[in-house]
């Protein structure tokens, strides 16, 4: 989890190939309405987050329900959408990648995304940092991220990774 820009899906994949699991990147369960909002600039509400929600929180039981391990990209900025994704559970290890407005605007202004950099305050703004998450600092390479993300599932024994 965490802002955009943060490196989500690249650590989100990194992971995926070192720990041969199923990667999903919440981005690409955004309904076409929400994805065109963000392009044009405007930054999506509760409303429009419910619904990509819910889908997210579907795929996470899934996975759960079947005994499988997943991985999934998402932002989860505030309390209220982890908790409808249900990260509170014991079999999910959330990870959140964490670093500075200065540094994640400069990685955006490098990437295409439908998310453009203007948009970076407004999610900063919304992100109430977790108490129950691993907290991981962007400037350390993504190797590294994903072997604290590997240590810390050896350790817990989990399931799923979030």
């Amino acid at each position: 989890m965490g802002v955009s820009g943060c490196g989500k899906s690249t650590v989100g994949e990194a992971l995926g190939k070192v720990w041969e699991r199923p990667f999903f990147d919440g981005d690409d369960f955004h309904p076409p309405e929400n994805v065109a909002k963000m392009a044009s600039g405007l930054p999506l509400n509760d409303a429009d987050r419910t619904p990509w929600l819910a889908r997210l929180r579907q795929l996470i039981d899934e996975h759960l329900d079947a005994g499988k391990d997943a991985i999934l990209a998402t932002s989860a900025l505030k309390a209220s959408y982890r908790q409808t994704l249900g990260c509170d559970r014991p079999e999910v290890l959330l990870v959140h990648l964490h670093g500075s407005y200065e540094q994640i605007l400069q990685r955006m202004a490098q990437r295409n995304h439908f998310m453009p950099p203007d948009l970076l305050q407004s999610q900063f703004d919304t992100l109430e940092s977790p108490n129950n998450a691993m907290v991981l600092d962007i400037e350390r390479p993504v190797a590294a991220l994903v072997l604290d993300i590997l240590a810390a599932l050896n350790k817990r024994g989990a399931d799923a990774a979030v």
